[in-house]
C-alpha cells in the first residue's frame, strides 16, 4: 500500500537539493499506492551525523514546499527545531530514503510519518511498506530493557530493535547485513524495508517479504554482466549462530545477554559484485534506485532486478550483493538484470485532467494491446503462449477455481458464463479473502486462476499460496511484468494494459475480461461442436476496439446526466442480469470509490426478493437492459420498477426501438452477448468520472484507499 524509495550515489558529485529532488519525484510517481503523509531521509553534514528528515501530513506538494524552504523535521519526541538545511552541501557519494504512507497504525502525522528512526540521533532509520504482526509483543520487550517509544507505527519497532541488537554486543560489531538478517528473524508479517544507519554511513540495506521491491541500476559504462550472484553463508547454523550471538539460545533474540566472549562469525561464500565491476577492475560512478514500484525509477534507468522474498540487498561502495535470509530454500542463485518496457510518457498524464480520465480514453488501445499478436482474425484463431504447454492440464481440470479481489473479481464474475458454456467445465468465483477465511478445499486437478492488476494483492498471493500446498495447477492474469504472482504461478497471461496510475481501475477491467474471454475461447479450441460460438467472439473481438470509441463520444452527454440527474443524489441502484450483472458490480464500485456516493449492483432477478422495497420517485435506479437472451427478463424488472414511480436510465443498444425515448437512455453499440460487457462499463466509468469531478473529489486520490493492496 504505502511507497518506500531509496537513492543511492557512488563517486558522482550531487548536491542534497538534487537528491531531495529525485526523491520528491519518486513519491509523486508512487504517490497512488498511498496519499495520508510522506517523509524523506538525507544524510547529515559528515558521516556521522543525524539523518536529516522532511516529514509532511498530505501530499507531496506538501513535503516539497517544506524542502524548498530548508525546514527539516525534528525526530518524534524532541521539540527543538533544526536550523536552516544547507541544500547546496554535495557529496560524492551518499545514500537517502523516502516514503508515502497508506496509514495503518496510527493517525497520519508526522510523528508516525516515514522515515522512522530509532533514536533522536537517528542511529538507525527505515521506511517500511507492510505490517509487522508482532509489533506489540516487540515493543513489550524493547522498553523492560528501556528503550522508549514516540509513535503509534509498527515500524518504529523495528528501527528500535536494530538499535538494541547494536547496543547489545558492543565486543562483536556486526556487519550491517547481519545486523539487519538478526532483525529480520524476529518479524512476523509482510514487508519492505529498506534501512540506512549512521553507524554504515553510504550503505543503505533493503529486504522485502510479502511486498514488492526492486532496484535501478544506472552507469556510464555497460555492466559486465546481466545478473547478480546470490550470496549465501555456507554453514547455515554457523550463520544463525553469528546472527544471535550472545543470546541464550533457548529464548532467541530478545533474552537476557549473556556474559563473556562471542563465536566467530559465519563463512560467507563472498564474491565481488560481478556486475558492478568495471573492465580494468576499478569501481566506477553508479547509482542505485530501490522502489516499491517500477514508475519510480524509469525516469532514471530501465535496468531494474525484483528482489524474492527474503532476499536481503545491501548496496556499499558502489556493489550491490545479495544474501539470503535463509540457505536451502530451492530459489535461483542469481537475480537476472532486467530492461523495463514502460516509457515515461505512459505515467504522465498527458492532455488530460486525471490518470483516470486518461485511462477510460486509453481502452480502445489497451484492449488491442492486449489481443495483439495473439488473435489472428485472418484464421479465427486465438493463442495465449504462456498457456500452450499447459492446456492438455487444464481441459482435464475438476474445476476452474478463479481467486481475485475488487475490480479483478469482477472480470471474473463477467467471464465465468462464457467459460462455463466454452469449457463445461464447473467453475467457482472466489473473493481472496473470503476464499482464505473458509479455508476452502481445493484438489491436484483443480486449476485456479489468481487475476490481479498488480500482482501483488496481498489475500490473492496467499491463496495462490494456499492452492500451489495442496497441488493444484496456479496460472495468473496479471498487468505488471515481474510481479510476485507472474513469477511464482505455473504460467499465465500478462495483459498488457500498459501502467495504470488511478487507484480506480478501468482499462485494466477491460483487459482482464478480453485476455479472460481469449483464454475461455484457446480453451475450446478442440471442440468442433463450439466453431460457430468462438467465430462470433472472435468477430466480436475485432469490433470492441472501435466501438468503445463510439461510446467514449458520448462523453459530453454523459457528463450533462450527470450533472442534471445524478449530482445531487446520494444513493444509486445498478440493476442487470446475466453478463451483465459484473458490470452492475463494478459499475457500482466505481461510483463508490471515486464520488463517495452509496451505490448498489443489484442482480434483477432477485428485485422481488427485497430491494424493490427501496423504489420510490426519488431513488435513481439504472438498468442495463442491452439485447441478449435474458432481455425479456430484465424489460419485466424494468416495468416493475416504472410501476412504482421508479424513474430508470436504461442503457441499451443503438437498434433498440422498444425502448421509449421519453425514459432517459443511454445508447451504445450492440455486440455478442459475452462482449457486451466490454461496451456498457464505458458510460458507468464516465458518470462514475464526472460525478466525482462534480463532487470536487480528487479523482486519482479517493480517501482513504490505495492503488496496490499489499497488506491483508
Amino acid at each position: 500500500m504505502c511507497g518506500i524509495f531509496a537513492y543511492c550515489s557512488y563517486l558522482c558529485e550531487k548536491d542534497r537539493k538534487y537528491v531531495a529532488e529525485v526523491l520528491l519525484n519518486a513519491l509523486a510517481r508512487m504517490e497512488y499506492r498511498g496519499y495520508d503523509s510522506c517523509g524523506i531521509g538525507i544524510d547529515g553534514d559528515t558521516a556521522d551525523s543525524p539523518t536529516i528528515l522532511f516529514k509532511d501530513v498530505g501530499k507531496v506538494a506538501g513535503l516539497r514546499k517544506l524542502v524548498n524552504d530548508a525546514r527539516a523535521t525534528p525526530p518524534p519526541s524532541t521539540s527543538q527545531q533544526p536550523g536552516k538545511v544547507d541544500m547546496n552541501k554535495v557529496f560524492l557519494s551518499q545514500t537517502s530514503m523516502a516514503h508515502t504512507r497508506w496509514a495503518t497504525h496510527g493517525v497520519p502525522n508526522t510523528d508516525n510519518c516515514h522515515p522512522h528512526v530509532s533514536d533522536v540521533t537517528t542511529e538507525f532509520s527505515v521506511v517500511h511498506n507492510g505490517i509487522i504482526t508482532n509489533y506489540k509483543e516487540l515493543k513489550l520487550v524493547l522498553q523492560k530493557r528501556g528503550y522508549s517509544f514516540a509513535t503509534d507505527t509498527d515500524t518504529e519497532a523495528v528501527a528500535v530493535l536494530c538499535k538494541y541488537v547494536y547496543d547489545s554486543q558492543p565486543a562483536l560489531r556486526l556487519n550491517f547485513t547481519t545486523l539487519i538478517k538478526t532483525v529480520l528473524r524476529e518479524l512476523e508479517g509482510s514487508f519492505a524495508f529498506v534501512f540506512k544507519s549512521t553507524h554504515f554511513p553510504d550503505e543503505i540495506v533493503a529486504a522485502r517479504r510479502g511486498s514488492p521491491l526492486l532496484i535501478g541500476v544506472k552507469t556510464e559504462r555497460k555492466l559486465k554482466v546481466d545478473f547478480v550472484d546470490v550470496e549465501l553463508a555456507t554453514d547455515e547454523k554457523a550463520s544463525v549462530g553469528q546472527a544471535n550471538a550472545g543470546y541464550d539460545a533457548g529464548d532467541g533474540l530478545l533474552a537476557v545477554p549473556a556474559v563473556g566472549p562471542t563465536t566467530a562469525g559465519p563463512k560467507l561464500r563472498r564474491s565481488q559484485s560481478r556486475a558492478f565491476l568495471s573492465e580494468d577492475g576499478m569501481p566506477q560512478p553508479i547509482e542505485f534506485f530501490v522502489a516499491s514500484d517500477a514508475s519510480a525509477i524509469i525516469e532514471h534507468t530501465k535496468r531494474v532486478l525484483y528482489l524474492e522474498d527474503d532476499d536481503i540487498a545491501h548496496i556499499a561502495e558502489g556493489e550491490l550483493h545479495i544474501h539470503r535470509l535463509r540457505r536451502d530454500d530451492g530459489l535461483s542463485s542469481v537475480r537476472a538484470i532486467e530492461t523495463l518496457e514502460i516509457e515515461l510518457a505512459e505515467i504522465m498524464k498527458g492532455q488530460y485532467d486525471h490518470f483516470m480520465q486518461k485511462e477510460i480514453y486509453e481502452q480502445p488501445e489497451s484492449v488491442v494491446n492486449t489481443m495483439r499478436g495473439r488473435v489472428d482474425f485472418d484464421t479465427s484463431q486465438i493463442t495465449l503462449g504462456g498457456l500452450k504447454a499447459y492446456l492438455p492440464v487444464i481441459r482435464r481440470g475438476r474445476r476452474l477455481l478463479f481467486v481475485a479481489c475488487g475490480t479483478s473479481y469482477h472480470s471474473c464474475i463477467a467471464v465465468r458464463p462464457v467459460f462455463e458454456e466454452l469449457t463445461d467445465i464447473p467453475v467457482a468465483v472466489e473473493l481472496a479473502s473470503d476464499f482464505l477465511d473458509r479455508k476452502t478445499p481445493v484438489f491436484r486437478d483443480d486449476v485456479a486462476i489468481f487475476v490481479s492488476q498488480s500482482g501483488e494483492t496481498a489475500d490473492t498471493i496467499l491463496a495462490m499460496r494456499y492452492c500451489l500446498e495442496r497441488g493444484a495447477l496456479a496460472l495468473g492474469v496479471v498487468n505488471v511484468v515481474g510481479s510476485t504472482l507472474s513469477r511464482e504461478t505455473h504460467s499465465g497471461v500478462h495483459i498488457n494494459a500498459g501502467p495504470e496510475i488511478g487507484v480506480a481501475s478501468t482499462k485494466a477491467y477491460t483487459s482482464q475480461y478480453v485476455a479472460l474471454v481469449m483464454m475461455a475461447v484457446q480453451m475450446s479450441a478442440d471442440s468442433i461442436s463450439k466453431t460457430e460460438r468462438r467465430q462470433q467472439i472472435i468477430d466480436g473481438l475485432h469490433e470492441i476496439p472501435a466501438q468503445i470509441k463510439t461510446v467514449l463520444a458520448k462523453d459530453k452527454e454523459l457528463q450533462q446526466l450527470a450533472r442534471d440527474t445524478l449530482a445531487k443524489e446520494k444513493s444509486l441502484l445498478i440493476m442487470g442480469r446475466g453478463y451483465q450483472y459484473a458490470t452492475c458490480l463494478e459499475g457500482a464500485l466505481k461510483i463508490k470509490e471515486v464520488s463517495y456516493m452509496h451505490s448498489e449492483g443489484i442482480l434483477a432477478g432477485e428485485l422481488k426478493h427485497g430491494p424493490l422495497a427501496l423504489i420510490d420517485e426519488h431513488l435513481p435506479v439504472i438498468f442495463i437492459m442491452t439485447r441478449d437472451s435474458l432481455y425479456p427478463k430484465v424489460q419485466s424488472a424494468l416495468a416493475q420498477v416504472t410501476a412504482r414511480k421508479g424513474q430508470p436510465i436504461i442503457i441499451c443498444n443503438d437498434d433498440d426501438d422498444t425502448v421509449n425515448d421519453t425514459a432517459k437512455v443511454i445508447r451504445v453499440p450492440r455486440t455478442v452477448d459475452c462482449l457486451q460487457g466490454l461496451i456498457n462499463v464505458i458510460p458507468l466509468q464516465l458518470l462514475s468520472y464526472h460525478l466525482a469531478v462534480m463532487n470536487g473529489v480528487d479523482v486519482d486520490f479517493p480517501r482513504n484507499l490505495a492503488k496496490s493492496v499489499t497488506t491483508e
